[in-house]
Formats: structure tokens, C-alpha cells, sequence
């Protein structure tokens, strides 16, 4: 994605150096666009498959990407970014879904982990191609980066045949001996004879049974039960932390974020720019190894608490260098913005998906995630219109708004996120309810496996 404020100067010039509102509203355009998608995304992602659901969003997404380098004037470019963001939110939930729900337990959160951190690759590729394309004079300097959007939609039409479809759909839709030869390949090593598999199989179909069950008689009171109503709160607050907590600033503003400590070079921003999309995707690596090996509510309270300290002292170094135009305060404003992307990676990337899998059951995961990306999608929409023109009157005083919102999340974190950690997806189905229907799990036959072989770390069942 071409990021207003970071593209090239021909870009600048051929659509009249839009600011403020304008920029807000060319930037704004992708949320908005995943916002008009999800009324119709849980009915893909739970109707058609996790796998078609990825591929409906493919194929929207290569044709917005061509459309966006073919832009004749802004009204296409901004129509292109539209569709771009209506195809990806069909894309990231069914792929969310379905990594969660094809892995192994013991791999299913450093999978989900490294799911959400490939955004930072494709942040490296996006920097290093415009770093290479910023300076050209010609309409080219922008066209590329946006015709090569359409290079990672390309690579999913080819290679999304590969890729068996969720198990765990597949019983849903009856489809139970495909589910269990998936399983017999994926988690035993195609040993058709194995007791891991068979448990794990009949926990999955004994759960889904009851829990499809229970949502058919009454759709509307299933998810009006107290402990849907936990989740959507979760979820939806989730969403809004995850664009508020001021990763949108660093994300689609660095430039007048740039500006603000005098930082003016346009070849020098790209460098940073790259620089950070680099470390980022460094950093988040490694935690997304890493995280998932601790409790998720503890994960949170880390990263929640650290993003509220660095964004309280960038706000206080911001200010300083408004006054004093210190150097040192500068460096201290640079520094701080490579220190915020371990501290938001460390949840924010490497749990998000892991997180919302574990939370919501089967019936209601698409569901929850869709709640999860209206919040996210609104909340960038909202953001990304509203910073810039923040940014412009404001200047540092704007991020005291940041401040303020993750001191509230630290609270919300604390009092609201329960653990989930250290639990199979089918234990969590019923985390919020009723002590009979945990019944089921506690008798089940995988949980008696579990019991059995909790010494052979080689075939328990069990989180990272």
C-alpha cells in the first residue's frame, strides 16, 4: 500500500500536495472500505470456507491493485484503496481462522503469532521499493509500488490450492472423514493409527456438536448469553486498542512526525522509514517465538503499560524540542519511535489472532473477528482522517490524546482480559459458561489423554 504522507514527490505533484482533510481522506479510504466489507464476511468465512474466503479477497484485491496504478485522477486512486480494503479484511479473517483452527495445539501461537507479523515483512518490502522509486520524476515513482500491491494477492491465487480447509469447518459442514485424514496428515504424521489424532478428533466433533447445537435452537440468545457478551467487548475493544494506542502516528504519519522534530529530507525519511519497517519486522519475529510462551493477560499488561511510558515521553520530548529545538530531544524523539514497535509488537502483533481464536468457540469465531476488524477498521478510518488535522493544529499536544487512551488501557487490560493460555480451543469453547457444560470437556477423551501422557511432551495436547 502506497502510504500518503511517506509517497513519492510525483505522486505529491500529480494530485495537487493533498493535506489535511484531503490526506485524511485518502488515507482513510482503506479502513473504510474493510468497514463496508463485514457485514458479508462472517457469511463467507462460515459458509463458503476459510480457504474461498481467502481467495474471494485475492482476486479483489489484484484487481483494486491494478486499478490504483492506473489511477487517472484522485477520485480513482481513492475508489482503488477502497476496494483494496474491502477485499483484505475477507483475506485477514479467514486466514486467522484458518491458521488457528488447521495447527497443531502445541504450534497453533507462535502460528497465529507469525500470521500477524508478516505484516512487517510486507511493511520492509513496501519501504525498500519506494526508498528505490521516491525520487523519480515521472507518475512511475508511485504506479509502481502500487501495481506490485498486487504481487502478495497473486502469490495467495497460486498457492491456496495447496492449503487443506479447517478441520474444524469441515466437521461443521459434515464433512468429518475429509477433517480427519487433514488431521492424520497435519498432526500425526500420516499415522492413521494415532491416539493424539483420534482424541483430538473426537473432542473436536463431541464440542462442535454440542456447541452448533446450542447455537441453532436459538441463534440470537447464543450470542446474547453473558459470556458472548464478554468476548464482544473484548473483541471490540481489542480492535480500538490496536489502531489508538498511536501505531496508525508511525504507520501512515512518520513524515510529519518527522517534520515536527526537523527532519526534512524526504531521502532521509525514506531511510528511517525503512529502518523501522526493518526492525520491526525484526523484532516482531522474535517475539512472535517468544510471547507466546507466557500467559496472554500478562503479555498484555506488559505491552499496554510500556506503550503508555514511551508515548508519555515522546509527548514530553516533543514538547521540549517545540521549545528549545534541542537536538537532544530529537534523538530522544527518533529513539523512542524504534522503542515503540517492540513494545507494541510483543502483543499487539504477536497475540492479537492467537488471542481472538482462543476466545471465541467455533460458531462464533468469524464472528468475533469480524467484531474485532469493525472496530480495528473504524477506528483507522476514524484515526487516519482525524490525525493529520491533529497533527496540523495541534502538533505535540495532540498526542496527549495517546497518552490518555493507553493509560485507559492498561485499566481495561487489568480488570476485562481473561487467560487463555495453556487450554485446547475446544476447553475454551466454554470458558464463560456454565460449569455443566465445562462437564463435557473435563470427561472427554482427549482430556483423559492429556492426563495419561502429561509427561510426553512429544504427544500432549497442549499451548506452547
Amino acid at each position: 500500500m502506497v502510504n500518503g504522507l511517506q509517497a513519492v514527490p510525483s505522486w505529491l505533484e500529480y494530485y495537487g500536495h493533498p493535506r489535511s482533510a484531503s490526506l485524511g481522506l485518502m488515507v482513510a479510504m482503506y479502513p473504510l472500505g474493510s468497514v463496508a466489507a463485514l457485514p458479508f464476511v462472517p457469511f463467507v468465512v462460515d459458509k463458503m470456507g476459510r480457504r474461498y474466503s481467502i481467495l474471494f479477497g485475492a482476486i479483489i484485491s489484484a484487481f483494486a491493485a491494478i486499478l490504483q496504478g492506473s489511477a487517472l485522477n484522485f477520485m480513482m486512486f481513492i475508489v482503488a484503496r477502497f476496494f483494496l480494503g474491502f477485499a483484505s479484511v475477507f483475506c485477514v479473517v479467514g486466514a486467522s481462522s484458518l491458521v488457528g483452527e488447521l495447527s497443531h495445539p502445541k504450534e497453533r501461537a507462535v502460528m497465529g503469532s507469525l500470521f500477524n507479523n508478516s505484516y512487517d515483512l510486507g511493511a520492509v518490502a513496501a519501504a525498500g521499493v519506494t526508498l528505490q522509486t521516491f525520487a523519480m520524476t515521472s507518475n512511475w515513482g508511485w504506479r509502481i509500488p502500487s501495481f506490485l500491491q498486487a504481487v502478495p494477492s497473486l502469490l495467495q491465487l497460486s498457492f491456496i490450492w495447496l492449503l487443506p480447509e479447517s478441520p474444524r469447518w469441515l466437521i461443521s459442514r459434515g464433512r468429518t472423514n475429509e477433517a480427519y485424514v487433514i488431521l492424520v496428515k497435519y498432526h500425526a504424521e500420516g499415522d492413521e493409527n494415532s491416539e493424539f489424532v483420534k482424541a483430538e478428533y473426537t473432542q473436536i466433533k463431541e464440542t462442535l456438536t454440542t456447541e452448533l447445537k446450542i447455537a441453532r435452537i436459538n441463534q440470537k440468545e447464543a450470542l446474547s448469553t453473558p459470556g458472548m457478551r464478554k468476548r464482544a467487548v473484548i473483541a471490540a475493544f481489542l480492535g480500538l486498542f490496536a489502531q489508538w494506542c498511536g501505531v496508525a502516528l508511525l504507520s501512515h504519519f512518520l513524515s510529519p512526525i518527522l517534520d515536527s522534530i526537523g527532519i526534512h529530507d524526504n531521502r532521509t525519511k525514506n531511510i528511517i522509514n525503512l529502518a523501522k519497517a526493518s526492525w520491526s519486522f525484526v523484532n516482531g519475529t522474535f517475539i512472535a517465538l517468544i510471547a507466546p510462551r507466557y500467559p496472554r493477560r500478562r503479555v498484555f499488561l506488559v505491552s499496554t503499560i510500556s506503550l503508555f511510558v514511551i508515548f508519555s515521553a515522546w509527548t514530553v520530548s516533543s514538547a521540549e524540542y517545540t521549545f528549545s529545538h534541542s537536538k537532544i530531544s530529537a534523538q530522544i524523539v527518533l529513539a523512542l519511535i524504534f522503542l515503540y514497535s517492540p513494545a507494541y509488537n510483543i502483543a499487539f502483533t504477536a497475540l492479537i489472532y492467537t488471542y481472538l481464536v482462543e476466545l471465541f468457540p467455533f460458531h462464533a469465531r468469524a464472528r468475533g473477528i469480524t467484531i474485532y476488524q469493525w472496530c480495528f477498521r473504524g477506528a483507522a478510518f476514524l484515526g487516519q482522517f482525524v490525525n493529520p488535522i491533529g497533527i496540523d493544529l495541534a502538533g505535540w499536544r495532540w498526542y496527549i490524546v495517546y497518552c490518555v487512551w493507553n493509560a485507559f488501557q492498561v485499566v481495561f487490560v487489568y480488570f476485562m482480559f481473561p487467560e487463555t493460555s495453556g487450554r485446547t480451543l475446544e476447553e475454551l469453547t466454554f470458558l464463560y459458561e456454565s460449569d455443566q457444560r465445562q462437564e463435557l470437556l473435563r470427561n472427554s477423551e482427549l482430556e483423559a489423554l492429556l492426563e495419561n501422557r502429561g509427561a510426553d511432551t512429544g504427544h500432549a495436547i497442549q499451548d506452547s
